[in-house]
């Protein structure tokens, strides 16, 4: 049997103090948590920087550093620094450093890289060992050079050999989010089906319990399937619950794909093993094709960004006439002054900013926000052109034939610089013979 502990679905949300207290009075075998995602958008990978706070991050990791040496078995994380790019996992080791210097800790920790080598991958590329996922077309090598920062996402291979190496702690690059919790039970020999499956469950901690913000759970893999807990106080998994988890970030709830095959939940039992505790057996997994997923992220432009709001009732009303008589008339006036590609967006905040055209039931209320988005080739140019969206926004009436209105700026200036953006340009997959030869894994000792 193999016991992994949790603490939560990822480093930084925060979790239960007196949970992982729990969990680590209970004897796991191995601490594993996630270190990020996608799911805040290409800027992080496109840039290699985490989202999280640095203060935050170093608070809760220095506690789980702690609670590792007080079960005295492995720490291990996955997609460090949100994004998984090489400098994420180098900002986490240089921060693991100041905490074994803060608190006279000798530390033994495997660094495992997933960044990509752009030549590597066109070579690959020109033997067809890389693949579209759906709905992406074939990979053009300009692609390729236009990344910033390319990962491939490591599995529960490249974690076990991490773990091989008698680490006190594993800091990897991007890696699927089952990848840090299944290595373990693998490669103990439990069963692969109910590794996979349990991992699944256990991604984002408590998600799949009845209070997902407590955070801290505990699985154990046996020869069999695996049995899910909660550590958190009054927080319960059920059949329900557990089951439901399939259908989290995940197309299809029966499959589930990783590298070097895929788990089918088909024939998955779930079973309450008490009013808390829940039983899963009869999951598989299917072999297949070693293939990792490649995620890659590029410039696109340069953003400048203004909000006015709205309060006139007629103007609400006509919320969208407005907008793009705007975009029109601005878009003529930019273009016949400044030299360069450039585009403007007007977004209505407050009414269906979030789904667009396709909210049909959004509804006028008596305030809206509408904020402009001007995309351009240079930082310059984009602000140019957003201070020429400025009088529009300000003062641009309905028709010619009335006043001019005034509207309201909550800044000023309202012109706000993003600097840089970036888009998401791979989904594509990359076939390996051997599961290590895209990833690059280091061992260093850091502390006194």
């Amino acid at each position: 049997m193999v016991r992994v502990l949790i603490p939560s679905g990822a480093l930084g949300l925060g979790y239960d103090r007196a949970a992982l207290a729990r969990g680590i009075a209970m004897r796991p075998d191995v601490i594993a948590i996630d270190g990020g995602s996608t799911d805040s958008g290409p800027h992080y990978l496109g840039t290699g920087t985490s989202k999280y706070s640095r203060n935050s991050t170093k608070a809760e990791w220095r506690e789980l550093m702690a609670a590792r040496a007080e079960a005295g078995v492995p720490l291990v994380i996955g997609t460090a620094g949100t994004c998984g790019a090489d400098n994420a996992v180098d900002w986490l080791v240089d921060i693991t450093r100041e905490i074994a210097a803060e608190t006279d800790s000798k530390l033994k920790i495997a660094v495992l890289k997933s960044g990509q080598d752009v030549e590597m991958l066109k070579s690959a590329l020109k033997v067809g060992r890389i693949a579209p996922l759906p709905p992406a077309s074939a990979l053009d090598p300009d692609v390729l050079d236009a990344c910033t920062n390319i990962v491939a996402l490591a599995g529960a291979e490249q974690i076990a050999a991490a773990l091989q190496t008698g680490a006190d702690i594993v800091i990897a690059g991007r890696t699927t989010d089952t990848a840090i919790i299944a290595a373990l039970p693998l490669q103990r020999g439990c069963h692969p089906g109910g590794a996979w499956h349990g991992a699944k469950i256990g991604e984002c901690g408590a998600l799949a319990t009845t209070h997902p913000n407590s955070g801290t759970i505990l699985i154990d893999f046996d020869e069999t399937g695996f049995t899910m807990q909660p550590m958190g106080e009054g927080v319960r998994a059920t059949p329900h619950t557990v089951s439901a988890h399939m259908l989290y970030e995940n197309s299809d709830p029966i499959r589930l794909f990783e590298p070097g095959g895929y788990l089918d939940v088909s024939d998955a039992v779930y079973t309450a093993c008490d009013d808390r505790s829940v039983r899963v057996e009869g999951s598989a997994w299917v072999p297949g094709p070693y293939t990792v997923k490649l995620e890659g992220a590029c410039r696109s432009g340069f953003q400048t960004v203004s909000i006015a709001l709205i309060r006139d009732p007629r103007y609400v009303a006509n919320i969208r006439n407005w907008c793009d008589d705007i975009v029109v008339k601005c878009t003529a006036k930019a273009k016949a002054r400044v030299e360069g590609d450039f585009g403007i967006e007007l977004r209505v905040i407050g009414l269906d900013s979030t789904l667009g055209p396709l909210d049909t039931a959004a509804k006028s209320g008596t305030e809206v926000g509408v904020m402009g988005i001007v995309t351009a080739g240079t930082q310059a140019l984009s602000m140019e052109v957003a201070k020429m969206l400025n009088p529009y926004l300000l003062h641009h009436p309905l028709s010619e034939d009335e006043e001019m209105p005034t509207f309201a700026f909550p800044f000023s200036p309202p012109e706000m610089p993003r600097g840089a953006i970036h888009e998401f340009c791979l989904n594509h997959v990359l076939s390996l013979d051997d599961p290590m030869e895209a990833f690059h894994l280091d061992v260093i000792e850091v502390g006194v």
